[in-house]
């Protein structure tokens, strides 16, 4: 067994030796590196008193259904069955649930639930690059400047993305983070990571956790779930009897403000060693295999799957990023950035596997007693232009663009903001992303003026942007 002894000679000005130091430190090498990603220094919400209004802290939980390359308006939500033949398109309109709504009809089963949604149909950034307009999507600012793709996360462009705040807000001191981002980050070609996906000015602490999975294929890579391949589990159990030696000296580590609560996140970290909601929440074989079905097997589809069961195990926010499908004869790589024969990678597999999972995840929430508390948010970063390029596809478009809610205090059956005959401008209920963003956290129980701190202790607003009472319970 590992001991820790008190004779090292040199010692550092609050009396600890470099020896010990050094191995406390060095226990994350031994699996329990988890403690710096759970670390959480106190941040304190300004929120206001009083009565604010329909929906307020209706939900408890966030899922992101995200459709990242942009959700084509005139396809999904916002069809023009009688606009101009080049820009209308090919496909034709289906009833909804909502009397006199109707929407595309590549998604019929979806246009079953749109009682339990509510529709923004004036979505807008101004904004026509992935990397820029997702930045604004995903926090809720716009990009300085706007345009530049394949952007990287870099001043004065750090600020926290939605799941960053909700870990710097929403900290519970629970066993599972706050917020996860699955089966993988967004990226533009070359892998470049948009900005916009991590904690930015607040610091790494408060980063979502990325898990990069395959939950179809049962293959998960999980910060600090599983243990390098030379440390047995008993070489954990003797490390942590180090950790708690070590955690014997408590007096003097709390002096250094580099260890402050060092013994609570390790403990944590340990715990999620012992993967037991962990690791229940992410065993999709307790699923029943009729349910895996509705939800489709391609990865995204189980990826949302694995959301509800994130949000079942203390999850507050999880987000989904569509994943490229690679496969033969499959145009724009599998993903929504369809600039070449938009309406077949449509047809073929794009809606239809995002008709199947989207309507599965709103049906499972719902009969689990979860709807209500849940807001589901089908998120993109942009629309689609009017018109059709060379190639049969559509360009990116941020001046009007569509995005649906459902449950978590929504109003059902809501259809927010109207577009011109080509689905080009927004003409009336005008949203932009810091709108939606404030809207979000309204619903979380958290007002727009709520202020979160930068490590130099200043404060900034979660949101500048109306929460978009129109479409509130």
């Amino acid at each position: 067994m590992f001991q820790l002894h008190a004779n090292d000679a040199t010692k550092l000005c609050d009396g600890l030796s470099r020896r010990e130091m050094m191995r406390v430190g060095g226990l994350g090498l031994g699996g329990l590196s988890l403690a710096s990603l759970i670390k959480n220094r106190e941040t304190r919400a300004k929120q206001g008193s009083g009565n604010h209004g329909a929906g307020f802290g209706k939900a408890k939980n966030v899922i992101i259904f995200g459709l990242v390359g942009g959700i084509p308006q005139h396809e999904t939500w916002d069809p023009k069955p009688n606009g101009p033949q080049e820009t209308r398109g090919i496909y034709g309109t289906t009833a909804t649930a909502t009397p006199g709504y109707h929407v595309c009809e590549l998604m019929p089963k979806t246009a079953k639930h749109t009682e339990k949604l509510a529709v923004l149909r004036g979505m807008f950034t101004g904004d026509n690059a992935h990397s820029t307009s997702g930045y604004q999507m995903l926090t809720g600012v716009p990009h300085q400047p706007l345009n530049r793709e394949s952007a990287r996360a870099k001043a004065p462009n750090l600020f926290p993305s939605m799941g960053a705040m909700v870990r710097a807000l929403n900290y519970r001191g629970e066993s599972m983070p706050s917020a996860v981002t699955i089966p993988e980050h967004i990226w533009n070609d070359g892998n470049i990571d948009w900005p916009g996906q991590d904690a930015g000015f607040l610091g790494r602490q408060y980063d979502p956790w990325l898990v990069k999975c395959y939950p179809n294929e049962g293959r998960f890579d999980m910060p600090g779930m599983s243990l390098p391949e030379d440390i047995s589990t008993v070489r954990l159990h003797e490390r942590r009897s180090l950790l708690d030696q070590i955690n014997g000296k408590a007096e003097d580590l709390n002096r250094l403000s580099s260890v402050t609560s060092y013994g609570e996140h390790t403990q944590q970290a340990y715990n999620l060693l012992g993967a037991t909601a962990a690791g229940k929440a992410f065993d999709l074989s307790q699923e029943p295999d009729a349910l895996r079905d509705r939800y489709g097997r391609e990865r995204f589809n189980q990826s949302c799957l694995l959301a509800r069961r994130l949000v079942e195990s203390g999850v507050s926010l999880v987000q989904i990023n569509w994943t490229r499908i690679k496969k033969e004869g499959v145009e724009n790589q599998g993903g929504w950035d369809t600039h070449a024969k938009h309406n077949v990678s449509l047809k073929d597999h794009l809606m239809p596997l995002m008709d199947m999972a989207f309507s599965t995840l709103i049906d499972d929430l719902h009969d689990r007693g979860l709807l209500d508390e849940t807001l589901v948010v089908m998120f993109t970063e942009f629309g689609h232009t009017p018109k059709f390029n060379a190639k049969e596809g559509r360009d990116h478009w941020g001046s009007a663009f569509s995005i649906a809610l459902a449950g978590g205090g929504v109003k059902g059956g809501a259809v927010h903001g109207k577009t011109d005959q080509n689905a080009a401008y927004v003409t009336d209920g005008m949203t932009t992303a810091a709108d939606f963003v404030a809207t979000v956290f309204h619903l979380l129980g958290y007002p727009p003026h709520t202020e979160l701190y930068d490590p130099f202790g200043r404060p900034t607003p979660i949101s500048r942007g109306r929460v978009i009472t129109e479409i509130l319970a």
